[in-house]
């Protein structure tokens, strides 16, 4: 699988418009720091118009000792006010010289704690003597007050406004409900199958989905029925996610991608409501793509309520299934979902008319590999020494996201050496690195540890040029890589899809041949075998309990694990056989192991001169490729039946290929 047509940014078209609106907008944060500034500009400028500058304060028995010495002016009686709480009054002369003042004069607030009918009584009296009539207002508040405190108070209503209006967008608190999803329009996409290589049979699939997207009315006029569902099924990185995006870009429609897990939250009822506003975007928009990548997330099997079920996940699903095909479903919508495991969706999500179509991308073949090479190495610069027909050979079983992989890393150790372009050394050297890990050149070890790693490396490379049925040497090492002290490359020369038994026999005599070495040579094994015996040990049970190729047990199926298909991964489910039959089994196992171990012994004890001039030239070049590990078997062995570099028995005639999803498998002696 490969990526799309290189861009100028990574991000879509329709992120980077809404990138734009949003920078002509000040963000929340920015606006907050609009709203303070401008508050204490405000507060400094009331702060100078009627700030204490303008206003003086007088306790309440100075003011009655200067309305006694008459010092009090009494030109105009309405300067002089008296409320529930304080007394203000404003002198028109200066009280020093008598002068009438020609500025407008402060005004003077006399602070008053209990204005009761006493202090009325006696106070009224005071001044009646004196010729002064004061003023008795209800509340005596200035105009400016209440000008101050409407300014105030705006900015804060309008950054609430503003506020409740952003945390009602997509992802904020206060839109639990709303769709997470990302909106692409019909110009935002330029993905179409050109963009896409190495798996034509998914593409001529989907074409199918894209004429009833562009050409509904096609099938309509015959009462056929447009799929609700297509469902992509596949190992990870082959692509899946491009091909939704490519069946847009091709019908011309409208793309909402999102997550299954962007439904799930804490809040039981937030997914079905995030479900249903998915699908109402979609109507308005349609016709319409949704695409859920990671369905899995979303739709693994209901418990039916039992201990350990998720009440938010199930009513997810079931909203998602009114949705797909209930009574108010949308024909012009089609849902597209991508998962790498099916084994664990809902019946009900996988039945007819809700995810009509199932759609398998898988790994590439051979041919695919090159064309999604070629794809990728048009982004480097590239010498002309490079092979892309012999890197797609040697990567078997590598998916379109392995092989980005594989030519970013052949570009970086190209840079990292100041080189021009791209050489076919450095996409091997970038292979090994993506097989087997970072080479360990600074690390120092015992002369005696690295002599059985090479005897280890070499049993297993001897093993297998010893038997039919293999995959060819490719290359063997003694400088550590990742975990590994020391590691043996097969490559298959093409792609398999089955193999017999006695191709699996031999597998394991290969993954055994490091083990038989150190038992020639030094009479006991070690802990770098600990990788060999479980992947042997692991075929050898699958041989018994899955394959039926146990003389003893006959053709039955006694596996009690669940594996995934594209995954690996296996669950254990309740034992279902007696505990004589499992003793059966593991004695089945154990006489595979045996007899194989047996076979290696033999192999190696014959050609122990070959396997002692395999480990010293392996000592002194510390890389040993297949035309080196040919040359020695020609020398010191030319009539054996030895067959390096190819896959096919010489003695019997037969040729066979090998097994595809493999990889370029190792076997490393790892401590």
């Amino acid at each position: 699988m490969t990526e799309p047509k290189p861009q100028n940014d990574d991000q879509p078209v329709s992120e980077k418009k809404r990138d734009s609106s949003r920078s002509e907008q000040p963000n929340s944060g920015r606006l907050l720091l609009y709203v303070l500034v401008g508050l204490a500009l405000l507060t400094g400028l009331y702060s100078i118009i009627f700030g204490p500058s303008r206003i003086e304060t007088m306790p309440y028995s100075e003011f009655i000792a200067k309305i006694e010495k008459g010092k009090l002016d009494t030109t105009n009686v309405y300067k002089l006010k008296i409320g529930p709480t304080y007394i203000t009054f404003q002198d028109t002369k200066d009280p020093e010289s008598g002068e009438k003042l020609e500025v407008e004069p402060k005004k003077t607030r006399v602070p008053v704690a209990n204005m009761g009918d006493d202090v009325q009584k006696e106070l009224t009296g005071l001044l009646k003597e004196k010729g002064i009539v004061p003023d008795w207002p209800e509340e005596p508040v200035e105009w400016q007050t209440y000008l101050f405190l409407a300014i105030l108070t705006a900015p804060f209503i309008l950054l609430v406004v503003l506020m409740l209006r952003r945390m009602g967008g997509p992802g904020s608190a206060l839109a639990f409900g709303r769709s997470r999803g990302k909106v692409y329009a019909q110009d935002d996409i330029d993905v179409t199958f050109d963009d896409v290589a190495g798996i034509d049979e998914a593409v001529e699939e989907l074409k199918e989905v894209v004429e009833f997207l562009s050409k509904p009315g096609k099938y309509q006029a015959l009462g056929g029925r447009i799929p609700k569902g297509v469902l992509l099924v596949g190992p990870p990185g082959t692509g899946k996610t491009l091909l939704a995006k490519a069946v847009a870009g091709e019908a011309g429609v409208p793309f909402i991608s999102l997550s299954g897990s962007d439904f799930v939250e804490m809040y039981v009822g937030v997914g079905a409501a995030r479900v249903r506003d998915m699908f109402q975007q979609a109507a308005q928009r349609s016709p319409c793509i949704i695409f859920i990548d990671e369905l899995d997330a979303l739709g693994k099997t209901r418990s039916g309520g039992a201990p350990g079920s998720h009440d938010e996940r199930e009513q997810t699903l079931n909203a998602l299934l009114v949705e797909m095909d209930g009574f108010g479903s949308d024909q012009s919508v089609i849902v597209m979902a991508a998962t790498n495991r099916p084994e664990t969706l809902d019946p009900a999500l996988m039945r007819p008319g809700r995810f009509d179509r199932n759609v398998l991308v898988d790994r590439p073949d051979i041919r695919g590999r090159e064309k999604i090479l070629k794809v990728h190495c048009k982004k480097i610069k590239i010498d002309d020494s490079v092979e892309v027909a012999r890197l797609a050979k040697l990567t078997p079983g590598f998916v379109g996201a392995d092989l980005a992989n594989l030519v970013n890393e052949a570009a970086l150790l190209a840079a990292r050496r100041d080189r021009k372009a791209v050489t076919m050394h450095d996409f091997e050297e970038g292979f090994e690195r993506v097989v087997a890990g970072l080479e360990k050149q600074s690390r120092v070890f015992d002369e005696e540890e690295k002599t059985r790693t090479a005897y280890h490396e070499c049993g297993h490379a001897l093993v297998a040029c010893s038997l039919p049925h293999t995959d060819p040497v490719h290359k063997i090492s003694v400088i550590p890589r990742g975990m590994a002290l020391g590691y043996t490359m097969h490559r298959p020369d093409s792609e398999r899809y089955n193999k017999t038994q006695t191709e699996l026999t031999n597998s394991i005599c290969c993954l055994l041949g490091g083990i038989g070495a150190e038992r020639v040579i030094f009479d006991e094994t070690s802990v770098g075998a600990q990788n060999d015996l479980q992947r042997a040990t692991d075929i050898a049970r699958r041989m018994v309990t899955e394959f039926g190729m146990s003389p003893l047990l006959g053709t039955v199926h006694y596996s009690e694990r669940r594996s995934s298909p594209f995954l690996g991964s296996t669950t254990a489910s309740e034992p279902a056989h007696s505990e004589e039959t499992i003793r059966e089994i593991d004695l089945e196992v154990r006489r595979i192991i045996d007899e194989c171990l047996a076979t290696v012994l033999q192999i190696l004890r014959d050609r122990k001169v070959v396997l002692e001039q395999m480990t010293k030239e392996l000592l002194e070049v510390e890389v040993m490729d297949a035309d080196h590990l040919k040359r020695i078997l020609d020398e010191h062995h030319p009539g054996a039946r030895i067959v390096p570099g190819t896959f096919a028995d010489k003695a019997s005639g037969n040729a066979n290929a090998g097994e595809v999803g493999s990889g370029a498998e190792t076997e490393a002696k790892s401590s």
